[in-house]
């Protein structure tokens, strides 16, 4: 008995490996292998289809957006505006901020004991101004990022070259290899041409957005070449020594300016300072101010010549290159 229960036991264990060994892998194992294969080999067109959706995911006017736009007077100069920040804000997130700091800016100035009118235009100007001075900070931070970190990316650019890559896929590596808003806008060129547009194409596009100069140089040597010929790597080495060299004057002319926007920013900001300092210490003798219309025509009368001389002055030390 003993022995034809071993026999049978032995059987079943040689037909279950037997079974295990000529069935090869379950069907759930092989499909997720496939899968991981066809991911492997398309990983760089699914990168560039996710990049393509979120871009028109992002691009796409929501029905805010579109209310946003009929009261403002140019939304597609603000649309390339926040597209120039690098970020993913929109219009409607914009003219959501400026209302909201329109609202309680005016709320909070009129329980303070402002006149209604004045809390009003206050909060007008502090719901204009905020929003556009973040924009325009963000975007001049973004663009010195760029600048700065360009001619290395163009260096980058002609050792590629010179080592027999195509200018194409050049740009792929750049785009790979420099952190910041250099790698960020040349992977967008790169991304562009993947899905069919030429590089003139995409370069202009890039150009137009960022509103450079620098660029805009390096894109206007691109197309020169492209059309006579020549040694590109040559021309483009070239190009990285003038934008460091046009960078360097940038800084020295900001170094000698400094004294005189420093000395401009202090005498500008003493009325205000004293202003400020009058109404904590005296706050119905500065109110008047705001009630007697004599002062508030000499108030507004001194705000606009302040205004007409730091625009003086803000022009004498701006230099272009």
């Amino acid at each position: 008995m003993m022995p034809v229960l071993m026999l049978t036991i032995g059987a079943t264990l040689m037909l279950g490996m037997a079974t295990l060994a000529f069935a090869g892998p379950s069907a759930a194992k092989a499909s997720s292998r496939r899968l991981a294969a066809v991911r492997e080999r398309h990983t760089g067109l699914n990168g560039v289809m996710e990049a393509q959706m979120r871009r028109i995911s992002t691009a796409k006017a929501t029905r805010l957006d579109e209310a946003f736009m009929r009261f403002l007077p140019n939304p597609a100069q603000l649309a390339k505006r926040l597209a120039m920040t690098g970020k993913t804000w929109t219009v409607s997130q914009y003219g959501t901020a400026s209302a909201g700091l329109f609202a309680v800016v005016t709320l909070a100035a009129w329980l303070r004991g402002f006149p209604f009118l004045l809390a009003l235009c206050f909060g007008a100007f502090v719901g204009a101004f905020v929003p556009h001075f973040v924009v325009s900070k963000t975007i001049k931070r973004r663009i010195a990022k760029f600048t700065a970190k360009f001619p290395d990316a163009i260096e980058l650019l002609v050792r590629g070259l010179r080592s027999g890559l195509p200018i194409t896929e050049t740009i792929g590596v750049v785009g790979q290899e420099v952190p910041g808003p250099v790698g960020e806008e040349f992977r967008a060129v790169s991304d562009k041409m993947k899905i069919g547009r030429t590089l003139d194409a995409a370069l202009q596009e890039t150009a137009e957005r960022l509103g450079t100069p620098e660029f805009q140089f390096f894109v206007i040597t691109i197309a020169i070449q492209r059309e006579t010929g020549g040694n590109l790597a040559e021309t483009l080495a070239n190009l990285a020594d003038v934008l460091r060299k046009r960078g360097q004057m940038k800084l020295k002319i900001k170094a000698m300016s400094s004294e005189s926007k420093a000395s401009a920013y202090i005498v500008g900001s003493l009325p205000f300072i004293v202003f400020g300092l009058i109404w904590m210490i005296n706050g119905n003798y500065m109110q008047r101010f705001f009630i007697d219309e004599r002062l508030i025509v000499a108030g507004l009368g001194g705000l606009v010549w302040m205004g007409m001389g730091a625009f003086i002055m803000a022009k004498m030390v701006d230099f272009e290159i």
